[in-house]
């Protein structure tokens, strides 16, 4: 059963958790899956949610990418949710460490799919650590990236559709350094909110 770690409110009444366990058990009205270019689901946390939410989202992730051709960092596509107990899979596409401008594709991925949610109307949506899996992006530094992400989207979108955004990791040495980055963030006296 997935865990709610840490809960940041921001004035507008929104929240950004962290939560310990599985992104395809989270119970949010989108997840986010960190996807390839073109939308084949064979590893990482795209097998896993390919796999649980069953052939459906295989057969929409390739009509989408046939009618709109390859998915860019900025422009996220999305599914149902198939078996999942999600209504989407919003599937981002995050850099690989090395190709260049990665801070600023897995700003963009994040900041894609939180828009592409509230453009759908969501309320609550969960994501995983986009590119820190077999795309080599070091786990600290896109920790920063997803908390500095959303924290200035929900301090400038305050009538977002969107009430909960949900990080959820799953292994404990993932959860570890998102925990410090997030002390450092939110919990430091000095830090605005």
């Amino acid at each position: 059963m997935n865990q709610v770690i840490k809960d940041q409110m921001f004035d507008s009444g929104q929240h950004l958790m962290l939560i310990q366990g599985d992104i395809t058990e989270e119970r949010v009205d989108a997840i986010v899956n960190a996807a390839n270019a073109r939308l084949q689901h064979g590893g990482g946390v795209a097998s896993a949610i390919a796999s649980r939410g069953g052939p459906q989202i295989q057969i929409e992730s390739d009509a989408w990418v046939r009618k709109n051709g390859l998915v860019k960092p900025e422009s996220p596509a999305y599914t149902s949710g198939g078996n999942l107990p999600c209504r989407y899979v919003i599937h981002a596409v995050g850099p690989v460490w090395g190709e260049g401008e990665e801070d600023r594709k897995l700003s963009e991925a994040i900041r894609g799919a939180v828009k592409l949610g509230d453009q759908l109307g969501l309320i609550s949506i969960s994501f995983p650590a986009i590119s820190t899996g077999i795309y080599g992006f070091p786990i600290e530094r896109a920790a920063r990236i997803n908390l500095d992400v959303f924290k200035e989207f929900f301090s400038s979108n305050e009538d977002s559709n969107i009430s909960v955004a949900r990080l959820t990791l799953f292994d404990q040495s993932s959860l570890d350094v998102f925990l410090q980055v997030w002390d450092s963030i939110f919990d430091s006296p000095s830090q605005p909110r």
